[in-house]
């Protein structure tokens, strides 16, 4: 990044991130750790987390998938133990929505097992909208109501929307991420923050993200990121964040987590291997070796 201007973030911030990613794999290698251990010894004193908490992140909108499939769907992650899940919203009208809320909750044991993604898709009349209508079931979160960047909108619906709200994936920097917590209305004793490490210039990026997070009172405990991988976990593990995002139906080969460790109640432990742990997902592992079979 010397010399780079600055902004662009959406231009570079991955590329930039995966190098990162690999850098610290090596990293913890070379030093015959686990990159969580890693991490907690540099910046927590040691205390590493044993097992972190996930959600199964899915209810897509696809071509003929009605109300039974979706509960087909969550019960599957049910199954494969996650007790927290999470669904898309704003891909139908309101009312049909309620539905698919409804009848996930059938699901559920309580309202707060279930959150719901806009991904960005409102305007503040429609982002009220669906607030008013989601404020009585008190879910786990109202998650990116509006466009990322409009920081206006998340902070009149804060006005609005008492129960948590989360947002943060789609900023790839600092500085995106210290507006947004100056200007967006978060309330930093229930709120989420999801920035994406591998999205966002990487682990030393994030540790930025991190200490500003602090001095404005906020904790990493407020902090689940994006991000349904092996590398994210480490993170919420090593630096004790709040938890992480999980795909267990998409995104294959890089999405769950090590192959040996189960899912109970929505924590899930960490391989004791070396770096971030991919040996420890086979199917990942065998399309790296496709690539690398000298590796």
């Amino acid at each position: 990044m010397t010399n780079e201007k600055p902004g662009g973030h959406g231009e570079r911030s991955v590329a930039v991130g995966v190098v990162d990613m690999a850098v610290w794999d090596t990293v913890a290698k070379v030093a015959g750790v686990p990159l969580y251990q890693l991490l907690a010894d540099r910046y927590r004193d040691g205390q590493a987390e044993q097992k972190v908490f996930v959600y199964a992140a899915g209810g897509y909108y696809y071509p003929g998938k009605d109300l039974h499939a979706l509960q087909t769907e969550i019960q599957s992650y049910l199954d494969q133990g996650y007790s927290s899940v999470k669904i898309k919203i704003g891909g139908l009208p309101l009312a049909a929505d309620m539905l698919r809320i409804e009848t996930v909750l059938k699901l559920l044991k309580r309202p707060d097992q279930l959150a719901v993604d806009a991904n960005g898709r409102f305007n503040l009349p429609q982002a009220i909208e669906y607030a008013r209508a989601l404020a009585p079931y008190g879910l786990l979160w109202y998650e990116e109501p509006g466009d990322p960047l409009d920081y206006a909108l998340q902070a009149e619906l804060a006005g609005v929307y008492a129960a948590p709200m989360a947002t943060g994936e789609n900023l790839f920097s600092l500085q995106d991420a210290r507006n947004l917590i100056r200007y967006a209305g978060l309330r930093a004793d229930r709120d989420i923050l999801q920035f994406d490490c591998a999205l966002s210039y990487g682990l030393v990026e994030y540790l930025r993200i991190l200490e500003m997070l602090r001095e404005h009172g906020w904790s990493a405990k407020r902090c689940i990121p994006h991000g349904g991988h092996q590398m994210s976990l480490n993170i919420a593990a090593g630096l004790g964040l709040g938890g992480n995002e999980s795909y267990p139906g998409i995104f294959k080969p890089f999405n769950g987590f090590a192959d040996n460790t189960p899912v109970e109640d929505s924590f899930v432990g960490l391989p004791d291997l070396p770096g971030i742990g991919f040996e420890s997902k086979n199917e990942l592992f065998a399309t790296m070796k496709t690539i690398a079979p000298e590796c």
